[in-house]
């Protein structure tokens, strides 16, 4: 999704886009419960910038710019009530990069076949 604002920094961009995240997961969360699912335990949510989430989970964290301290507040909220928890994933394990970097060999490789199954028969 496009986000609405923009982000002089990495660390701002990727507070944003866990925002942004967060929004949608709690939209998803109450569709689930409105069908009659049941929702046990809080929603994990990766993210691959150490200070993004070291920030999101210390409530003494002080932010300087107005946008990462709203973006903060939302997802402190969600970490605080149980609804979700943030973690860190290792840049050689984030599938994710598939979709927002230009990945090549080995890791490219090995982050294809784990979305498509048997698509690589020397594996």
């Amino acid at each position: 999704k496009k986000q609405p604002t923009i982000e002089t920094s990495v660390f701002g961009a990727e507070f944003v886009a866990m925002k942004h995240g967060m929004e949608t997961l709690r939209g998803i969360r109450y569709k689930l419960r409105m069908m009659g699912i049941l929702i046990s335990g809080p929603s994990f949510i990766y993210g691959d910038n150490m200070s993004v989430i070291h920030n999101t989970q210390r409530p003494e964290s002080t932010l300087k710019k107005k946008s990462n301290s709203i973006c903060y507040h939302v997802i402190r909220e969600s970490v605080a009530m149980g609804e979700s928890l943030t973690g860190h994933i290792r840049t050689d394990d984030n599938i994710a990069d598939l979709n927002t970097k230009v990945l090549y060999g080995r890791k490219r490789k090995k982050f294809v076949s784990t979305v498509l199954y048997d698509i690589y028969d020397d594996w």
